[in-house]
């Protein structure tokens, strides 16, 4: 009896060879760039103790109220799919006391996160996010540098049309002050807040300008901005903060509206959107976050960081028209003439393979002229036939499957005028 298929859960994708050069372009971008800055990478665990997302993302967020993954294990614990990567990273840095290390610390990481919300395009169950963290300093040119870092990202993958969206989203003295103005300011309406919102009112009303509601939107319109009640450590640093970005040469839009959906963020916050990809225009932001290290039960080390969405940003990327993979290495099909020669082709297979050409033989018993079509149709560069005169003479017949032209070479020669391709572009 057959079985019934299982499909992969809803709000998850398979990466299938043909898009996944398109991933690893990015990744190694992402490599080659935090190399240049001085960043190195971090790989925490893709589960974590619940706990740690209450206290790091804050327990008022929409993350950890409505789309955490989160289970009992065997032992009893409760245990979170991490949903985002700042929170770990964190973690890592106090318990490996990281901090005891000459400052700053510059990490970077890439990998799956989980949250549980409606799929839509661009935005999934399972995605992934490459983030940076820098611990230890209060610098505003660091807030610049950081944000500077994740523009050229977006450069060097060819991508254009990204607004950045930059604010300060003040700090412990100044936020107070601000909640009070803000609730002054709301109370009159407060029964035409959506229920959400009027749940924010008392803990978290910045919160209510992230609402999605219109008439919540149309309520907060002329709200005082946490930018408008900035004390007087902030103001300057934020001032700092878009001098340095001038001096990157980096354009962005004071945007006063823009909250972050974490509770963590100090100072510097910021976005970046992009308009060709439908429901969530934003493909990453982050900001300062002085406290949470603290929070996270480590000493008193300021930080900041950002997470790219890389679901999204290759959306951007097909919308654009900008995912070409690098220029193609040889590829080479070796076909034999008869079963005779299998042997002989699978040997000159191993033969170029120590050499560095990526090379491949018949495994399924075709004939020859079905081993040509494969090859054609598989997109490899050249064909090399093996029959028996090959075989005796030690000339091998190359086809350029690109040019259609065919030459007779050695092995050295094959070596020499195929790594040419590879090599020494």
């Amino acid at each position: 009896m057959s079985h019934m298929a299982i499909n992969r859960p809803k709000g998850t994708m398979d990466l299938l060879p043909g898009s996944i050069e398109t991933w690893q372009r990015l990744e190694s971008v992402m490599r080659e760039l935090c190399d240049l800055y001085g960043y190195a990478e971090i790989r925490t665990p893709v589960f974590e103790h619940t706990e740690l997302f209450l206290r790091g993302v804050g327990e008022t967020s929409d993350i950890v109220e409505k789309e955490m993954y989160t289970f009992q294990d065997k032992g009893d614990r409760s245990i979170t799919l991490r949903p985002e990567g700042t929170a770990p990273v964190v973690r890592a840095f106090v318990e490996n006391r990281l901090y005891s290390a000459a400052q700053p610390t510059r990490l970077y990481y890439t990998g799956p996160m989980f949250r549980y919300s409606r799929p839509q395009a661009g935005r999934y169950r399972q995605f992934n996010q490459f983030g940076v963290e820098v611990f230890g300093s209060r610098d505003p040119l660091l807030d610049a540098e950081t944000i500077t870092l994740c523009m050229d990202f977006f450069d060097r993958l060819g991508l254009s049309n990204l607004q950045l969206h930059v604010n300060s989203v003040g700090c412990p003295v100044c936020r107070p002050r601000h909640k009070e103005a803000l609730k002054t300011y709301l109370a009159p309406d407060f029964d035409a807040l959506c229920p959400t919102c009027q749940g924010r009112y008392e803990n978290n009303p910045l919160r209510i300008f992230d609402c999605k509601n219109p008439r919540c939107q149309e309520i907060v319109q002329d709200a005082p901005t946490i930018t408008s009640c900035l004390c007087d450590d902030c103001r300057p640093h934020f001032a700092a903060v878009r001098e340095g970005l001038d001096a990157s040469g980096v354009a962005y839009i004071v945007n006063e509206n823009l909250v972050r959906g974490l509770d963590y963020y100090t100072k510097t916050a910021f976005e970046i959107m992009v308009e060709d990809i439908g429901a969530q225009s934003s493909i990453g932001g982050g900001g300062r976050y002085d406290a949470l290290v603290e929070e996270i039960g480590g000493p008193d080390v300021p930080g900041i960081g950002f997470a790219v969405g890389l679901e999204r940003t290759i959306l951007s990327m097909e919308a654009q028209g900008v995912t070409s993979a690098n220029p193609e290495k040889p590829m080479v099909y070796i076909a034999h003439v008869s079963g005779k020669e299998k042997q002989a082709a699978y040997g000159l297979a191993i033969v170029l393979r120590k050499a560095g050409i990526r090379a491949q033989t018949d495994v399924m018993d075709r004939s020859l002229k079905a081993q040509f079509k494969y090859a054609d149709k598989s997109g490899f560069t050249h064909v090399v036939t093996v029959g028996e005169e090959e075989v005796s003479s030690g000339m091998y017949t190359v086809k350029d499957m690109t040019q259609g032209s065919q030459q007779r070479w050695t092995r050295e020669e094959m070596i020499r005028n195929l790594d040419g391709g590879t090599k020494h572009e």
